[in-house]
């Protein structure tokens, strides 16, 4: 069976501006402020609760290390739980696409390094993880992308063939995982990083949900 599976944040739906108000709760916390920024952030926050706690230290002007940022991570995943969909929105015609791949046979799920718990969360309360047979957070293996052992395992819970498969995606990260999975990736040009995502030369790219039905029937046969 065919499948397609998808990255979430900065894939599926914009999380950045949520997930940087919970690395902000933090330092404001320890009466530090805010120091990031949604809008120019944005990439950092698709990187990581640790990556947003880094930049953030950095900005303070202080002696800071990575007990510290160990100490504050638990806090951000805790208030990111409680505000996860505060901000965060689909892109325009992700449910439309996911319709339209289903009516013509694919099978989806979620391949993502976001902890498998949230990830459940935020599909549901955005209101598509039905649309999904299968869903692998950062947790849910001992080991997630780029090892190609978590796009795998993605596919066979699907119920897919893993030479009929394709990974939607927005960072080097998932176009790692695709090219050590020996599974073509597309990575959508209308995340933080921009057209820029061509340097890292996927199979192809992907400029609107409209027309990702089509480029799924041209990559996977």
């Amino acid at each position: 069976m065919k499948s397609v599976i998808f990255d979430l944040d900065g894939t599926l739906a914009d999380t950045s501006a949520d997930l940087i108000a919970a690395a902000n709760a933090c330092f404001d916390a320890m009466g530090q402020g805010t120091p990031l920024d949604a809008n120019t952030d944005a990439l950092t926050a698709f990187h990581g609760g640790r990556a947003m706690l880094r930049l953030g230290f950095s900005r303070l002007g202080v002696d800071w290390n990575e007990p510290m940022v160990d100490a504050q991570y638990p806090v951000l995943l805790g208030y990111y739980a409680d505000h996860i969909a505060v901000h965060t929105r689909l892109y325009p015609n992700v449910v439309p696409a996911l319709e339209e791949l289903k009516r013509r046979g694919y099978l989806l799920g979620i391949c993502t390094n976001k902890p498998e718990g949230l990830a459940e969360t935020l599909m549901g309360q955005l209101g598509v993880r039905d649309m999904f047979a299968a869903l692998l957070g950062a947790d849910t293996l001992p080991v997630r992308k780029p090892d190609p052992e978590h796009l795998w395992e993605t596919i066979r819970r699907v119920g897919g063939d893993l030479g009929r498969s394709a990974l939607i995606g927005d960072t080097d990260n998932d176009r790692s995982a695709a090219r050590n999975a020996n599974v073509p990736s597309v990575l959508v040009t209308f995340g933080p990083t921009g057209q820029a995502v061509s340097d890292m030369q996927p199979e192809a790219l992907l400029d609107h949900y409209d027309n990702l039905p089509d480029l799924a029937d041209q990559l996977i046969r």
